[in-house]
């Protein structure tokens, strides 16, 4: 029996799907993470930039390499045990320690990635944190511990995946500049689990910074939004002015309207991620299944007030810039279309002018030929009175002889004029 024919994406396809595996790790560790994006066309950037950063550090611990074009590696520098992984718009280096240091959130667990090495990165830090996984306390203890690490007024904590572990942060950033993170674990949960519950913690962070720059884009975008919304009001109060030109409004209101367009453009890419990465927030909160710890705020608490409100800012933006410029192709259709029946009534009256000139023509060319004929016939009747002259020989009248050619001369005129005039119409 012959085998099918394979699709020649079907291997790679179906093991995309297990490319990025959860990290493992056991209770106690420190989790160091890091995610770093290019400031500007970070979709569009040379990514094997991001290889040749990473490579730079698998060398100083004389790691084994990724493979060529690589989305993700995972292997061993040291004592501990990284995760790189690259995505659209950033990478993101997770390295995790199977002990945690005397100080909570010690600075000095960050040094995994050196400073120099830091230095020559291609983009900047969009997020970087310490998460402190420790054996789970009784709930004294990890109150206790929860006031000294983190800030109380904004502190998320809750409990996670079946009572499995207890996580906690604030979601500020410490004077070492980094987020803090805080999971305590159950004795009997396992080790990808754990693993599991850092990923999406990791995630979670990632993806809220992520998300949050539409916000800071709209904070750049809504003064002059205002202003544009303002300018187009106004284009519209003149429009309803009869004794305004349209001629002078098209040309304000084309510049609005591609003003307009050009920020929508610029901006699109930005609001399309925004809402992604918003989703990704949510769905990462959602698979944690959440219980309340202590009676305190969740995770999920803490991003509908005060991470939700910033999205709907920026997704309020989006629709308002969208119906804007909806309002001035809408306004510009309206003013093209008052312009062309203006246009057309100047035409209408230019074609009258025309007619009644053209009526005035005709009637002076057919005076002309009215007074042409006359001319044609007195010198007709001369010469015809020239010609039978002899006649008079007979005792006709000179007189009697031209009144009696007269008449037959000017009809054989009229009539040779209107033949001519016949035939050229």
């Amino acid at each position: 029996m012959t085998p099918i024919d394979d699709h020649p994406l079907r291997y790679a396809l179906a093991n995309e799907l297990h490319a990025r595996p959860f990290p493992v790790a056991n209770s106690p560790c420190t989790v160091i993470f890091l995610a770093i994006k290019k400031p500007d066309a970070a979709v569009a950037r040379d990514r094997n930039k991001d290889i040749e950063h990473l490579i730079n550090l698998l060398d100083r611990h004389g790691a084994q390499h990724p493979q060529p074009e690589a989305t993700h590696f995972a292997g061993q520098i040291g004592r501990h045990w990284l995760k790189w992984e690259q995505h659209t718009e950033f990478v993101t280096y997770t390295a995790i320690a199977n002990n945690v240091s005397d100080r909570a959130f010690n600075p000095a667990d960050f040094e995994v990635f050196p400073p120099d090495w830091l230095m020559v990165s291609s983009g900047q830090r969009i997020t970087s944190l310490l998460m402190r996984v420790v054996p789970r306390l009784e709930n004294d203890g990890i109150k206790s511990a929860l006031v000294n690490w983190f800030e109380p007024e904004s502190l998320a904590v809750s409990r996670v995946l079946d009572d499995s572990a207890i996580c906690a942060s604030d979601f500020r950033i410490d004077p070492a500049g980094h987020m803090r993170f805080a999971l305590f674990v159950a004795e009997d949960t396992g080790t990808r689990r754990i693993g599991r519950i850092i990923q999406r913690l990791c995630e979670i962070e990632t993806y809220k910074a992520m998300s949050m720059l539409g916000f800071a884009r709209v904070k750049q975008l809504s003064s002059r939004i205002g202003e544009l919304d303002a300018k187009l009001n106004e284009l519209m109060v003149e429009m309803t002015d009869d004794t305004t030109p349209p001629d002078s409004l098209l040309p304000q209101l084309l510049s609005t309207s591609t003003e307009l367009e050009t920020i929508s453009a610029r901006c699109s890419f930005r609001f399309g991620a925004t809402s992604a990465y918003e989703a990704l927030v949510h769905q990462r909160i959602d698979v944690l299944r959440e219980e309340r710890f202590e009676g305190g705020q969740s995770f999920a608490d803490f991003m509908m007030r005060r991470y939700d409100p910033a999205i709907r800012t920026v997704k309020a933006t989006e629709r308002r810039l969208q119906a804007l410029s909806d309002r001035a192709i809408r306004a510009g259709e309206l003013l093209r279309t008052r312009v062309d029946v203006e246009r057309s009534a100047q035409n209408q009256a230019l074609l009258e002018s025309m007619d009644r000139r053209a009526d005035l023509a005709l009637r002076l060319q057919h005076t002309v030929e009215g007074l042409s004929v006359v001319a044609i016939s007195y010198y007709a009747v001369s010469l015809v009175s020239y010609l039978l002259y002899p006649l008079t020989a007979s005792g006709i009248s000179k007189g009697m002889l031209t009144a009696a050619v007269t008449i037959p001369v000017i009809a054989g005129v009229w009539f040779a004029v209107r033949r001519i005039r016949k035939r050229l119409g």
